[in-house]
């Protein structure tokens, strides 16, 4: 089979090849403002990459012979690539702890104890992933995995997210106007997939179908799982066997971030463990679940103030920052929002 190199850049050909395509076939059904999202590139880039992709298609197709794109980035296109792929918490405190904002490409782990606002941040991530590319966003869709979704306060969060893009220091289009009538909250929503788990088996089996179901969703940049602790923790009585399940998963969700360039989220309760013979706050499922996310948040209560903490990353240094949670979702903290209960 003779393999032939596509007239494009070797920067234009390492982004194809991380945004998952990666034959020419992969590009045949694609639209150009699409490809311009997966790529964060301009459309028109996009329209001259398919052009020659359908060019290379005709000469293939006359010989036979099938065509795959080639190539591989360096480590300085990678570290560009991801510092710009970043999901905002509309927190600018906790955005700048995290280097800008939940990384995609990785698993991201986020704990507390019950109402601390693990939920508040799911949903938050579900909304602000669809932040038009035209207002600095990515402009793309959520999976929530949960055994119950919380759809009122996703509306609620829609609608602070468009008044914050309508206020916000945002990148603008020409039309301002014209593009900030088609944000509707409906919308918003619409682009949250739900899938309900009633079991540890069910979420097993929807973790493994997930690689097939984004395969057939690109436009997918986020994943949440809320939360992965729960019924592992009821359900279980054989440890050796949940060490291994979980393990498994943990695995599979790392590939599915790396795979599609997306951010994995996983939601986690907390515990105590007694170290030296004192207490300290920590999420539960073992030390051997500690090393299943690329970043771990813990969050806190310290006094009256919600917190926090980046308690493991291999590029992150270890800070927190304060946030409130206000009716419009997660938002730099205020002492107007402390110990607000939502629903």
């Amino acid at each position: 089979m003779e393999v032939m190199r596509l007239a494009i850049s070797a920067t234009q050909r390492g982004k194809l090849i991380a945004a998952g395509y990666t034959s020419l076939s992969s590009l045949s059904s694609v639209s150009p403002p699409l490809l311009a999202q997966d790529l964060n590139i301009a459309e028109a880039e996009a329209v001259e990459i398919l052009k020659i992709a359908s060019q290379s298609g005709r000469v293939d197709n006359a010989g036979g012979n099938q065509v795959f794109l080639i190539g591989a980035q360096s480590a300085w296109q990678m570290l560009h690539e991801d510092s710009n792929i970043k999901i905002t918490t509309f927190s600018a405190d906790i955005d700048n702890i995290l280097g800008g904002g939940i990384s995609c490409k990785e698993v991201t782990e986020i704990g507390g104890i019950p109402g601390i606002g693990k939920t508040q941040f799911g949903i938050q991530l579900a909304i602000n992933v669809q932040i038009p590319v035209d207002f600095g966003g990515l402009g793309r869709k959520a999976v929530y995995v949960e055994g119950s979704f919380m759809v009122e306060r996703a509306l609620q969060m829609a609608e602070g997210c468009i008044e914050n893009i309508e206020n916000g220091d945002y990148a603008r289009p020409r039309n301002t106007r014209a593009f900030k009538e088609k944000l509707h909250p409906e919308d918003f929503l619409a682009n949250i997939f739900h899938f309900r788990i009633c079991s540890y088996t069910e979420q097993i089996a929807m973790i493994n179908h997930l690689d097939k179901w984004v395969t057939e969703h690109k436009d997918v940049k986020l994943v949440v799982i809320d939360s992965i602790t729960f019924y592992f923790r009821q359900d279980f009585e054989d440890m050796a066997l949940r060490t291994r399940l979980l393990g498994e998963m943990a695995l599979k969700l790392m590939k599915l971030a790396q795979k599609f360039n997306l951010a994995v989220v996983v939601l986690n309760q907390a515990t105590t463990k007694c170290t030296e013979g004192s207490f300290q706050l920590t999420l539960a499922l073992g030390d051997s679940w500690s090393h299943a996310s690329t970043n771990r948040i813990i969050l806190y209560w310290k006094g009256d103030e919600r917190c926090a903490y980046v308690d493991k990353s291999p590029s992150l240094p270890s800070a927190s920052a304060p946030y409130s949670i206000t009716s419009k979702g997660i938002r730099d903290s205020s002492k107007n929002y402390k110990r607000t209960k939502m629903m």
